[in-house]
């Protein structure tokens, strides 16, 4: 039960789609989305292959509770070998397309091969075909939304497309759906280009059963009561949504400034989430107009803004007056922080181009800083440009080069590369801020220990949400911890990465994970599900899907060399702030994380742990 035991194969060379039936001893050992569909990546393909290849594959995965009751149960990953990376990438969405998936009864879509002309896939439930999308190649994600939507005259169908930067090979671009909600980074949407395939438009009416519907209920209820009863899911997160914590890290001194150079940004009040309620339109109203929930969710994290129509950007653009997609944190901290760019109008636009044309904001954000500073130290000039300025602070370059990435034009291209290839291009690797090609997030590990060791050994490369150690370091979530302190980091980050394995492969979003423990989630998946889950079994899990994903980035050709941080983080001292005087830890939490994990001292499982896991 939960499960629909139905796998959608698509063979884009051959241009058929054929149903087979799930593999229920994979699931019973790694539940759904991120870890069963990792599972069959790492089965059917050679972890050498090139990410752009048409022997790379890309599953769309749901999880068990995807389309359930269960506060948050929307989502659904798109597991591939990614493109800006190389290593293993695993993408998370929210939204309604991956409930829809779930409602026309199937778990996971395969799709393998190349097709020879821009398609898309077309689900009616039990039916799927593969149907002409070179009308829609060269559209962006909004119009091909629309045009897919009136073609089949059903506007309940849910897309999920990509824009002209992932048709172009943007190497962090993303895969759209619901029009502002994405599996945003590692390049998938790249990987969906090089395919061919535009767009994935999905129409369901059936439901989802569980195993046990009083059980069910009961521990559904329970977890809906604690989110709504907690201070971050209940009220700072349906207020403020995820800009909540930009004036909170930046006066924790974590706030990555100016590529990094700087650790708190003396204009982050004027990007916050305070900011975008306030009343500074021409007309009078905020930039935020309300919050929105992904399907089944009762936090309600999303924004919807809409931007003056009076502000430089789009004063001859009446297009986007009505655009809704509003900042979240890691959009407004790499559009605005890390460019030193505090025109909160202008990071709104920036981010809608992001969404429209289907690129990650904070890859941008992060390799459009590094950009700056290679421009301002001499590095790129006016002619590499194309006589665009790249100075820190100037909001007009940033719409300019969001316009220019969308479409990979001009210097835009060149940006589309992220910044570990740019960078190298120029000769100045080191400005790179990136941990296995992937540009870090918003939180300074100069300023939250944790988090330096969280970048440096997630399998995806830096990312935050793969061990979010802010609960514990800056939040006190579930306990606080010293932010400044490498003590204990080891194992909070192993505990962290485990536990967040198996709520993304349990179809539920991480920010539940504010209020609940597996204590809370244990009886949701064991009511749904059949098998025995507790939260120790929900844990064990995780741990073997993270050992898992670290044998694919083993044979793809990664090694502990790999878990490290750029020089600027472990040279560098914090200038300002609590971490003033402060480099990054990781060369002494690094070995005692190695040690908790049960690998050895070059970072490999030994046979012992992956025995026990069962990898």
């Amino acid at each position: 039960m939960a499960w629909t035991r139905k796998i959608l194969r698509v063979n884009l060379t051959e241009g058929t789609c054929v149903s087979e039936p799930l593999n229920m001893d994979w699931a019973l050992k790694y539940l759904g989305q991120r870890g069963l569909g990792t599972k069959y990546l790492m089965e059917e393909i050679d972890p050498k292959v090139d990410p752009l290849s048409p022997d790379n594959k890309m599953i769309f995965a749901t999880g068990p509770l995807t389309g359930t009751c269960a506060s948050t149960a929307g989502r659904y990953s798109v597991i591939t070998k990614g493109a800006l990376t190389g290593a293993i990438a695993c993408s998370n969405s929210g939204g309604y397309f991956g409930a829809e998936l779930k409602f026309a009864g199937w778990d996971m879509i395969i799709f393998e091969g190349k097709s020879e002309k821009p398609v898309y896939l077309c689900i009616i439930d039990d039916k799927a075909e593969l149907l002409s999308a070179e009308g829609l190649w060269g559209k962006s994600v909004w119009d091909t939304d629309a045009a897919i939507k009136a073609t089949h005259q059903e506007p309940m169908m849910h897309i999920a497309a990509i824009g002209v930067a992932g048709e172009k090979g943007n190497m962090y671009a993303c895969i759209v759906n619901d029009l502002h909600r994405a599996a945003g980074r590692s390049g998938v949407g790249a990987v969906m280009g090089s395919k061919n395939l535009k767009a994935v438009a999905v129409r369901g009416t059936g439901g989802v059963s569980v195993e046990d519907f009083g059980a069910f209920m009961k521990s559904t209820e329970a977890g809906k009561k604690a989110l709504a009863e907690n201070a971050v899911t209940g009220e700072g997160l349906p207020a403020y949504g995820t800009q909540v914590l930009m004036n909170v890290i930046n006066e924790s001194g974590a706030l990555p400034t100016r590529n990094f150079r700087d650790v708190q940004f003396e204009s982050a009040n004027d990007i916050s989430a305070e900011a975008m309620a306030e009343p500074r339109r021409s007309d009078g109203k905020p930039n935020l107009l309300t919050n929105q929930a992904c399907f089944s969710c009762t936090i309600a994290c999303g924004r919807i803004s809409q931007i003056d129509k009076d502000h430089f950007s789009v004063v001859n653009k009446p297009e986007y007056w009505g655009a809704e997609g509003g900042l979240e944190y890691e959009a407004a901290w790499a559009l605005g922080a890390a460019t030193g760019v505090k025109d909160l109008e202008a990071l709104t636009y920036a981010n809608y181009i992001c969404n429209e044309q289907g690129y990650d904001p904070i890859s941008f954000g992060s390799t459009l800083a590094a950009a700056m500073d290679m421009y301002e130290e001499g590095v790129l000039t006016k002619k590499d440009t194309g006589g665009v300025e790249l100075k820190f602070g100037s909001a007009e370059m940033l719409t300019k080069m969001a316009d220019l990435t969308g479409t990979m034009e001009g210097f835009g291209e060149q940006l589309g590369l992220g910044s570990k290839r740019l960078c190298e291009k120029y000769g100045r690797p080191e400005l790179s801020m990136t941990v296995k090609g992937q540009e870090f997030p918003a939180y300074d590990p100069r300023g939250i220990q944790g988090m330096g060791l969280t970048y440096a050994t997630s399998n995806r490369g830096a990312c935050h949400l793969r061990s979010y150690t802010v609960s514990s370091e800056i939040l006190g979530i579930p306990e606080k911890t010293d932010p400044l302190s490498t003590d204990g980091k080891a194992g909070l980050v192993k505990a962290f990465q485990d536990a967040t394995a198996a709520v993304d492969s349990a179809g539920l979003c991480i920010f539940t994970t504010f209020a609940w423990t597996l204590e809370d989630i244990a009886p949701q998946v064991d009511a749904a599900c059949e098998g025995n889950w507790t939260p120790d079994t929900l844990m064990e899990a995780g741990e073997r899907i993270w050992n898992m994903e670290r044998n694919f980035n083993l044979a793809a050709g990664f090694s502990g060399k790999d878990d490290e941080l750029p020089k600027r983080l472990m040279k560098d001292a914090a200038k300002t702030g609590p971490a003033k005087g402060m480099v990054s830890g990781l060369d002494k939490m690094l070995p005692e994380y190695y040690e908790v994990r049960g690998w050895n001292t070059k970072g490999v499982p030994t046979e012992e742990t992956l025995s026990r896991l069962g990898v």
